[in-house]
């Protein structure tokens, strides 16, 4: 699949230019089976990057836009009187349909409409009056939020916030970058000619090898040993929860799959540590004016010795 992988990455690129460390955290986070978050200002291309990724990998794809008045049941669907029936029909809702789910502006609708997507991303399936509806495989949520302009905005709740299992920032383009997306957009967008490179089967295929990857048990004591580390700082009020540490797994084995390896090395774990964990630490009242959860992270990174002895 390496040949594939390579040719989804540089087909994205094509339309999401100058990003493809973002890239590759995205289809890392989907061959681990993982809902992402696209927190950033507007502008960047956080829908664009959801929607050409679900066209190139030939998934289905559905997009909620969150306001004030969306319900529950926009999401998860309902049941409806027939009157032919003589019975209630299930209407299924947006993620029924969607293997690449986007939630656009996630905090602009209301808790308990953003909690009715709590069932659907940890157990891929929909409860609607004491019956079980599956969703369909691969499932993954794409949620955007952004805090500019945060009146109407509703925080995420921790729960749901340690469900997603990375958090991403897209960022400006460099100069250089800019200029090639400028030019071209002059007559045309790429997202329209954007060619399919892979299809469901093929993702599933590559999930189910993701899963086999080798993880040695130092590598283990590794990721319990930063997850500890977290806990115990006193500048942290809630560190890595046992789900937190098995996402580091998890996201370390797909880098590695993306790298061509069937094995972890510390590396992996390095590379993905900021990303699955920057959004799951909540600071003190013992933090330093200015101090970030990211900048404790690389903190403790940086001090835990790596099994292969180094920092």
């Amino acid at each position: 699949m390496q040949d594939t992988i390579r040719q989804i990455i540089e087909e994205i690129s094509r339309v999401v230019v100058g990003k493809k460390n973002v890239i590759e955290a995205v289809l890392t986070s989907i061959l681990a089976d993982g809902h992402i978050l696209l927190d950033d200002v507007p502008g960047v291309g956080k829908t664009t990057l959801a929607m050409t990724v679900s066209r190139v990998l030939g998934l289905d794809y559905k997009r909620i836009q969150f306001t004030p008045d969306v319900l529950p049941s926009d999401i998860t669907g309902c049941s409806i009187y027939d009157s032919q029936s003589k019975g209630f029909v299930y209407m299924p809702g947006v993620v029924t349909a969607a293997n690449i789910l986007l939630g656009d502006e996630i905090n602009r609708t209301s808790s308990k409409t953003q909690s009715a997507l709590l069932e659907a991303m940890e157990e891929r399936q929909v409860t609607v009056d004491g019956q079980t509806y599956p969703l369909k495989s691969p499932f993954i949520v794409i949620a955007t939020q952004n805090h500019v302009g945060t009146s109407g905005t509703q925080q995420l709740p921790y729960a749901q916030l340690d469900r997603f299992l990375v958090r991403l920032k897209i960022g400006y383009p460099d100069f250089e970058s800019q200029m090639e997306i400028i030019k071209d957009r002059q007559s045309a967008n790429p997202i329209d000619s954007v060619n399919q490179i892979s299809n469901r089967d093929n993702v599933l295929e590559m999930q189910k090898e993701v899963q086999k990857i080798t993880v040695k048990d130092s590598l283990i004591a590794y990721i319990t040993e930063l997850s500890a580390a977290t806990r115990e700082h006193p500048a942290i009020s809630l560190g890595i929860s046992p789900r937190g540490a098995i996402y580091i797994n998890r996201m370390a084995k797909a880098a590695a799959y993306i790298n061509g390896r069937d094995y972890v090395i510390p590396k992996d774990i390095g590379d993905v540590f900021l990303n699955v964990c920057g959004h799951r630490v909540l600071l003190s009242q013992n933090a330093k004016e200015g101090q970030t959860a990211e900048h404790i992270l690389k903190e403790i990174l940086d001090k835990i010795v790596m099994p292969d002895g180094t920092k």
